[in-house]
């Protein structure tokens, strides 16, 4: 670590993700035993009706599993030249350099896990950043397969790790501290495990905390933002405890399982409300207002009414 350089070679070296695959096959074979056991176990339920909200479906994993693919192949290049290569370019930039302390990896672990809870939180309040991010919530199931229905437009995230980059901290380094802050919400994409003690509860993200975050209930939409941590929707009053029982997926279902319409439909639906627009206003607003909102109708013309007595 005490050569670390910046560059797209090494940054591309030290991505941890690409080393994790194999564990994440393995925890999702465990995880569907472990499911399956217990549905096998309770009798209170009807096994159909609890398979269609608990566990793994065929081809909702399998739809999840092609956008992981495509995650790592289709943006490569994009990811590789523009986003990688501009963090160089800035590093090669700024004055500033943390070095590869301590000091360093605590910036880069927690600055990105704060930045990560504003560009997450962003991705659900502005509807350009949505379309990248829904993918990842357009599951109905809720399992580590989840974890793996990532977008196929990553660089909605890249102005959030500029900042990182421009403070001090080695290209090299943020890639890891990225790769370990999505290694942490991978696990925590299940029903298997239930709640942990409540210290952990408090300061960490957990799977009860993000299934939260999947659910659309009323009351769990736009809520449970963190990455590792979850003490940031504490202080911002983003938190929401789980419950009652959490319902999974989006308001409007994609009503699909193919990844290549789960990636694009919410980028269709952006297009076709914005040739509806008469006003460049509206369709400006489109992609910087929320995912629900649409122009204010206008008023009713008011027929002329005579003074005349």
């Amino acid at each position: 670590m005490e050569h670390l350089r910046g560059s797209l070679a090494d940054m591309t070296e030290v991505d941890l993700i690409l080393y994790a695959i194999p564990a994440f096959v393995l925890l999702m074979v465990v995880e569907a035993v472990v499911l399956t056991r217990e549905l096998r176990q309770d009798a209170a339920d009807d096994e159909a009706e609890r398979r269609a909200r608990v566990g793994y479906a065929p081809k909702d994993t399998l739809a999840s599993l092609g956008m992981g693919l495509g995650s790592l192949v289709v943006p490569v290049a994009i990811t590789t030249v523009l986003g990688l290569g501009g963090y160089v370019l800035l590093w090669n930039a700024t004055p500033l350099d943390l070095g590869t302390g301590w000091v360093a990896w605590l910036v880069a672990i927690v600055g990105k896990d704060f930045l990560y809870y504003w560009y997450h939180r962003a991705s659900h309040e502005i509807r350009f950043f949505w379309a990248a991010h829904v993918v990842h919530h357009s599951s109905e199931h809720y399992n580590l397969s989840t974890a793996l229905r990532q977008t196929w437009t990553p660089l909605t995230e890249w102005p959030f790790g500029a900042v990182l980059i421009l403070l001090g901290v080695n290209p090299v380094l943020y890639v890891m501290a990225s790769s370990i802050n999505l290694l942490h919400q991978f696990w925590i994409h299940t029903e298997a495990i239930d709640r942990l003690p409540r210290p952990f509860e408090f300061v960490f993200n957990t799977p009860s905390h993000h299934r939260v975050h999947h659910g659309r209930n009323p009351q769990y939409l736009d809520k449970n933002y963190g990455g590792i941590l979850i003490v940031f929707d504490r202080l911002f009053g983003t938190f929401e405890p789980e419950v009652e029982p959490v319902r999974y997926g989006i308001t409007k279902p994609v009503g699909s399982y193919n990844p290549l319409r789960i990636a694009t439909a919410e980028y269709v639906a952006i297009v076709r409300d914005m040739r509806g627009d008469r006003r460049w206003a509206h369709r400006l607003a489109r992609l910087v207002r929320g995912p629900g909102w649409t122009p204010s109708p206008a008023p009713a013309a008011v027929p002329a009414t005579s003074s005349a007595g």
